[in-house]
């Protein structure tokens, strides 16, 4: 019985987040477009036959469809003009055709949609910390040191305050662990506060082998534990709000630029299954932690759409850029072939992501063997 309601827990959490994220990204895109004098012929939540449509008062189609992964708007008069019939052009309304449009307004349609991403991560952290307030960990104090590690190398003793490691300051618990971890065998110098005076050591940072990659390892035992916060004024919170979402934007983009270049395993990529496990898992902690899951999502799934891969928004961004610096649009033959090939790389990401979360089912472990 237990088991069920976890089952239905994660599935509903899952719907719940995934659907407020695409109907946000979508909304994006919808209102840019009736901003700029475009007709929208299609919103959908989901993909599929519709379960259920109805038509508001501009003549916009509005869809629930079944397959939860992803949703689309479809602007007025979106194909380019040589790719459609003169029966389809006749029946366009003058004025509300997306490529009747500049190409500022065209790019403004399409960014709406990752910006609305961003925005929503914002608005979300902004609630958080108005009303709970920003946990955070412990500040970075030597709990313990790891003998013959390299912090115990370079002098640093226990109840020792880190100020300062490279060129990072202002530094907390997970600045300490990402920038040990990103940087194996780096020499550099870490300034540490010891009985009220600041002292500067030369530090080797260590490493051990993950995956068949290197990770750094300073050898300090940090405190851990979760600080609750403080509910915040709505000023610092609006600008807490702010500085949050960028810090989660520049980690999640130093996380995949490290996957690319092989610092960091690839499997820690995950698709809808790990979306879904993670979705339940952080719903038993309640709203708070589901609405900070959600808005970690929103930064990624905005980050994600302004990558420079055609199918994605992008890469038609990229196209109206060149179409703004050049005075004319990119060529068919080479749109098509581009389209192509990000439709070939999205749906490689989409079944490597899927055979990451499979693979940690407990199902396939076992037929495979990997039991540990």
């Amino acid at each position: 019985m237990l088991a069920m309601y976890d089952f239905l827990r994660m599935i509903l959490s899952f719907v719940f987040v995934l659907g407020v994220l695409v109907f946000v990204h979508e909304l994006g895109h919808y209102l840019a477009a009736r901003w700029r004098g475009v007709h929208v012929d299609v919103f959908s939540i989901g993909f599929g036959k519709p379960l259920y449509r109805w038509y508001d008062k501009v003549g916009t189609e509005w869809r629930i469809c079944p397959i939860p992964l992803g949703g689309y708007v479809r602007p007025h008069g979106f194909a380019d003009p040589e790719d459609v019939t003169e029966e389809e052009r006749a029946t366009y309304i003058d004025g509300k055709t997306f490529h009747g449009k500049d190409v500022g307004s065209r790019a403004i349609v399409i960014a709406a949609g990752p910006i609305f991403n961003f925005l929503l991560a914002i608005i979300i952290y902004f609630g958080l910390f108005v009303t709970v307030g920003q946990p955070k960990l412990g500040e970075p104090i030597a709990q313990s040191i790891i003998a013959d590690s390299a912090a115990a190398k370079a002098g640093i003793q226990p109840k020792d305050k880190l100020i300062k490691i490279g060129d990072i300051d202002k530094l907390n618990v997970e600045k300490v662990i990402l920038f040990a971890q990103q940087h194996p065998d780096l020499s550099t110098t870490i300034t540490v506060n010891r009985e009220g005076k600041d002292i500067s050591l030369p530090i080797t940072i260590g490493s051990h082998s993950q995956d068949g990659k290197k990770i750094g390892q300073l050898g300090i035992g940090l405190d851990m534990n979760i600080i609750k916060g403080k509910p915040m004024s709505i000023g610092s919170a609006a600008i807490a709000s702010v500085e949050k979402t960028w810090d989660v934007s520049a980690q999640t983009v130093v996380g995949l630029g490290q996957m690319i270049t092989g610092q960091r395993s690839a499997k820690d990529l995950g698709g809808p299954i790990k979306i879904a496990q993670l979705s339940g898992q952080v719903s038993k902690g309640g709203f708070a932690d589901l609405f900070n899951f959600m808005a970690i999502l929103s930064i990624s799934l905005g980050l994600i759409n302004l990558f420079p891969i055609p199918i994605l928004d992008g890469g038609r961004l990229v196209f109206y850029a060149f179409e703004a610096i050049f005075r004319k649009p990119v060529p068919k033959p080479i749109q098509n072939w581009a389209f192509q090939i990000g439709f070939v790389l999205i749906l490689l990401l989409f079944v490597f992501s899927m055979y990451n979360d499979i693979s940690q089912l407990s199902v396939f472990r076992w037929l495979t063997g990997h039991t540990n």
